[in-house]
């Protein structure tokens, strides 16, 4: 009897050590998992990623004259986009948003968030890039590469890839943008967003990582063509600056 209760508790102790061991193990597996859960958190958005804050325009604000005139650019500049930068820096100290991790990571849960924060979040976003993406005219502007190799496969030619951007661009209803944009097959798309939405929200009609955006609210263009969108969208070919459509491309 004294030896069968011996047995007994050595395999008494031997399970609960086993079991001990197995809890152990399984704690580290989900500190493990939760870490690594926190680590996809933190890093949620892979590309290149925009600030909270407005950078300095890249040329002088008379640089794309006469396509987008002085006083269009420093209005537009030092009052519409600096506006955004503003509010979105406020809309994410009362949300208790990190602004230390890029921009395009809230954008891509925008639907969590106050409509101040979608609004001056995506204007914030669109303006960033939207400076980058332009430069003084010149002759004969067009990509080049795997870019250009891209837009003709896609779209059968660079031609009728600009026609339909175009198009997009002026039949876009009251205030907003239109894109190209690399959607989630990989995929060339051009469509456009309402007000300052763009492809990067979860709550956005398209969807993907945009390229290339043209800022069609009236201000962007009123001053010097009036009512004449379409001609503010065909002379803006010439100040597009493709080298930096081209970063955006070979970073995705």
């Amino acid at each position: 009897m004294e030896q069968f209760q011996s047995a007994g508790r050595r395999k008494f102790i031997k399970n609960t050590a086993a079991g001990a061991a197995a809890l152990t193990l399984g704690i580290a597996g989900l500190s493990s998992f939760t870490s690594a859960n926190d680590k996809e958190e933190e890093n949620l958005y892979a590309g290149p990623a925009t600030g909270f804050d407005q950078k300095p325009l890249p040329y002088a604000y008379n640089a794309l004259e006469d396509v987008i005139d002085t006083m269009t650019m420093e209005i537009h500049y030092s009052k519409h986009a600096a506006a955004y930068s503003k509010n979105v820096k406020e809309a994410a100290a009362a949300e208790n948003v990190d602004t230390g991790k890029p921009l395009e990571d809230v954008l891509a849960k925008i639907s969590k968030y106050t409509s101040k924060m979608r609004n001056n979040g995506g204007g914030h976003y669109n303006h960033e890039m939207f400076w980058q993406s332009m430069r003084p005219k010149s002759a004969n502007n067009k990509p080049s590469g795997k870019l250009l190799q891209s837009l003709e496969s896609t779209f059968t030619s660079f031609a009728a890839f600009k026609e339909k951007f175009s198009d997009a661009a002026k039949t876009r209803f009251g205030s907003g943008w239109a894109w190209l944009y690399i959607d989630n097959e990989k995929i060339l798309k051009i469509g456009s967003t309402a007000n300052q939405d763009n492809p990067l929200m979860d709550i956005s009609d398209i969807k993907g990582f945009p390229l290339l955006g043209i800022d069609v609210w009236e201000h962007a263009y009123y001053l010097k063509y009036q009512n004449k969108r379409a001609d503010y969208v065909e002379n803006w070919w010439n100040v597009v600056n493709w080298d930096y459509v081209q970063q955006r491309f070979e970073k995705i």
